[in-house]
């Protein structure tokens, strides 16, 4: 029997304890797609205590504390921090198979150094207090932490109408080792069904792109021009977050009809709003061709499917799920169509449903050109899959489908400081598979070989693949 969460957690054989250890253990980390507040690495922010850094946004946590039977206040509402983490603490020990309860231990372990210790009821004063007092310290400071962790590159995820002032803020000062960039994320460009909401973002697009957005002519120059924007202040990629691809055929009157309905207040129908969310999406892959950026689209999921809490709590609350929409077909469709016209970016796709798992991964080999390793990428195990299970079958299937030796790795996709571990967890996924292989002869016991792959699947693939200038 092993002990929980020793140096060799989840590593089972000899050779994934080597892969790990003398080649993925102390790689860099790319954070290529994250939700981390820019304004709190700007600033340089101290958390006052483990609530703050570590609950407060986390919906993951929040799902598992009301699945305890743990009450609203103490998770959203108006219950004093202390009291919130200890209604956590009483939940982690039901977390068990779950993820969380894996990131919770190891985190404690990784920045705080608690080890031999469980988060339970009987520790949660004692950890919270230690925690709180370590976060106050300036080592523990936003920046520091990223340091901590040894993060070279982060690629956060930004409005088109933000001003970037942090980021530029982050630029001009050239002393963080830590790279920080934005990531183009114009979902609500494509928000026609919900006219008022769509109408007040057009209102910010058009003070941030100084143009009056008149007709969807001036509206799509209204977006490159932020596009150009974000390119200049050191953005490289765009991420879309969608239920499915949209590729549907339209014409330049239809897509004007729909988003003139929209602007008059009106609701679009279903068929029109798809055909305007075709042509915005394709215009916008067109732009990031262009300007030789990484797409990367988020497929999959089912949102705010609690209408109360909706209602309540506001998105992004911990009220999304899996959905199961036609993805195959109109994959190929918006994929070709960039493909035939020679603007066809690189593309990172991520599917909710493992279901998609495989079509993603066969999907893209239909449009590798050769132009560069990997061009087309099927993204690591997202969201709910982002577990020991679900990161093995991403794995799996890229491995049996495509090349995994041309994989970009890992992300955090976390809007907390604390997350990094979970490039750690994925590691040592990847290190036990590899290792199990060579153990049961399926692979060559070549460690220079593997750990080489081990070792660009972790970072330096990215760093090929973006593009972008590492310190």
């Amino acid at each position: 029997m092993h002990a929980f969460l020793t140096e060799d957690f989840l590593l089972q054989t000899q050779t994934g304890r080597t892969l790990y250890h003398d080649f993925a253990e102390n790689m860099p980390i790319f954070d290529y797609h994250c939700h981390l507040p820019v304004a709190e690495i700007a600033a340089d922010k101290n958390f006052e205590n483990l609530t703050d850094i570590w609950l407060r946004g986390d919906h993951y946590k929040w799902r598992a504390m009301r699945a305890n039977g743990v009450p609203e206040r103490l998770i959203t509402g108006d219950a004093g921090d202390f009291e919130k983490f200890q209604a956590w603490a009483a939940t982690v020990p039901k977390t068990v198979r779950n993820p969380l309860y894996h990131w919770t231990h190891l985190e404690l372990k990784r920045y705080f150094g608690i080890s031999g210790k469980l988060l339970t009821p009987g520790t949660a004063e004692e950890i919270y207090t230690k925690c709180s007092e370590m976060l106050r310290m300036s080592d523990f400071s936003t920046r520091r932490i990223l340091q901590r962790m040894n993060v070279r590159v982060v690629c956060t995820t930004d409005d088109p109408t933000d001003s970037l002032g942090h980021h530029l803020k982050l630029k001009a000062e050239h002393e963080s080792p830590v790279k920080v960039l934005p990531a183009f994320r114009p979902d609500k460009a494509l928000g026609v069904e919900s006219p008022k909401e769509f109408n007040n973002w057009i209102s910010r697009l058009e003070a941030s792109a100084g143009l009056a957005v008149k007709n969807y002519d001036s509206f799509l120059e209204a977006i490159r021009r932020r596009h150009d924007f974000f390119h200049q202040t050191g953005c490289r990629l765009s991420d879309h977050g969608i239920e499915h691809p949209f590729a549907a055929n339209y014409t330049a009157k239809e897509v004007n009809r729909a988003f003139e309905k929209a602007r008059q207040g009106k609701k679009p129908t279903p068929a029109e709003a798809l055909k305007y969310k075709s042509a915005v999406t394709i215009e916008l892959a067109r732009m990031d061709a262009e300007k030789d950026w990484t797409q990367q689209f988020h497929f999959g999921a089912l949102r705010n499917i609690n209408s109360r809490a909706m209602a309540a709590l506001g998105p992004d609350s911990g009220y999304d799920t899996i959905g199961d929409f036609e993805m195959a077909r109109a994959l190929a469709r918006f994929l070709d169509r960039l493909e035939c016209e020679g603007r066809l970016a690189r593309t990172i796709l991520y599917v909710m449903n493992p279901r998609d798992n495989e079509v993603v991964a066969t999907s893209i080999g239909c449009f590798q050109d050769g132009s560069l390793p990997g061009k087309m990428q099927f993204g690591s195990a997202w969201w709910f899959n982002d577990q020991k299970d679900g990161i093995e079958k991403q794995i799996n299937t890229l491995s049996n489908m495509g090349l995994l030796s041309r994989f970009v790795g890992m992300l955090t996709d976390s809007r907390s400081f604390l997350s990094y571990p979970r490039h750690e967890y994925f590691r040592r996924v990847l290190c036990n598979l590899l290792g199990n292989d060579v153990e049961n002869g399926e692979l060559p016991d070549d460690m220079e070989w593997i750990g080489n792959m081990v070792q660009d699947i972790c970072f330096r693939n990215a760093v090929d693949y973006f593009g972008i200038e590492v310190g």
